[in-house]
């Protein structure tokens, strides 16, 4: 057996990554001691019917005593109290990382309140489903995924080699990245196709009962995919959204102008310019699939 990455890790939420993660560690030995941490009785008690951790935590200061690693994994909305709650029992350079979306808060949140001698690394496994709650994790949602660490410049390149070789060694590829530069680009890898899914299944429930019905019935598969996406966490992507609004907004406003250009289009019978931009669209589904990021 391997010799773990940590003696203790913390794992502050137990959601589908928490309980993903805790999994994948207990996978590969990679802590000696898992301890987790919820604010609800019910689901840490599901935690550990399941048995994702070594101990288990109504305490944020409980949980992250002695931690070599503490990660945050709720929404983002709890990383300013989850810090504030951490840091007068963070141990001696101890690091803090997360699994948010969304990079630049997450350091603007949470840096104010860490203890001088503790380290932030951030990280975004950019891995999941449309499923939450500590029944949703398996092992395997990492691998083969890209991990995206945004550590700021002059972090403690030995922390960040160590959360590295964590998420390498629960099976993701690892890319270190600017924090604004990774919210611009999943502004619109992730976070602008969740807001149109969100936004067309809106749609279909404000329709007549009767239509209502019909589309149900007769969803092919594109609809499909948009309700899988729209049955995501709500707290976590509204969150999200409130997180990355900058980012966000500047890519929505594109793609509002790239929908009204497809409006004219069809108004017009403009043949040539539809089928000008479905072609341009295939050729980057082919690129996404050569990059072997396809669902």
């Amino acid at each position: 057996m391997t010799t773990p990455l940590f003696d203790r890790i913390a794992l502050l939420g137990i959601g589908l990554i928490g309980s993903s993660l805790a999994l994948a560690i207990k996978r590969s030995n990679l802590a000696s001691h898992i301890a987790i941490y919820t604010r609800r009785q019910e689901t840490l008690d599901r935690a550990a019917k399941l048995e994702l951790g070594d101990s288990y935590h109504k305490e944020v200061a409980d949980a992250v005593a002695g931690a070599e690693l503490v990660i945050f994994c709720a929404p983002l909305g709890a990383n300013t109290a989850l810090a504030q709650a951490s840091a007068p029992a963070l141990a001696e350079g101890a690091i803090v990382s997360d699994v948010g979306s969304c990079k630049r808060s997450v350091i603007d949140d949470v840096t104010p309140h860490l203890p001088d001698h503790a380290l932030l690394v951030p990280a975004h496994p950019v891995a999941g489903t449309e499923h939450s709650g500590p029944d949703a994790g398996f092992a395997e949602l990492f691998d083969g995924r890209w991990c995206i660490l945004t550590p700021e410049v002059g972090t403690n390149q030995t922390a960040v080699d160590r959360v590295s070789n964590l998420w390498q060694q629960v099976g993701s590829n690892v890319e270190i990245m600017d924090a604004d530069h990774h919210d611009q680009v999943l502004a619109i890898t992730s976070h602008l196709p969740h807001l149109i899914a969100y936004t067309i299944v809106e749609t279909a429930t404000d329709l007549e009962t009767d239509l209502q019905k019909e589309v149900v019935k007769f969803s092919a598969g594109g609809f499909r995919d948009f309700t899988r996406i729209a049955a995501s966490d709500p707290t976590m992507w509204r969150d999200v959204f409130l997180n990355n609004q900058d980012a966000v907004l500047e890519v929505l406003g594109r793609f509002t102008e790239d929908l009204t250009a497809l409006q004219r289009a069809i108004r017009r019978g403009d043949a040539e310019k539809l089928h000008d931009s479905f072609t341009r669209t295939q050729a980057l589904h082919r690129s996404v699939i050569a990059a072997k990021q396809q669902a």
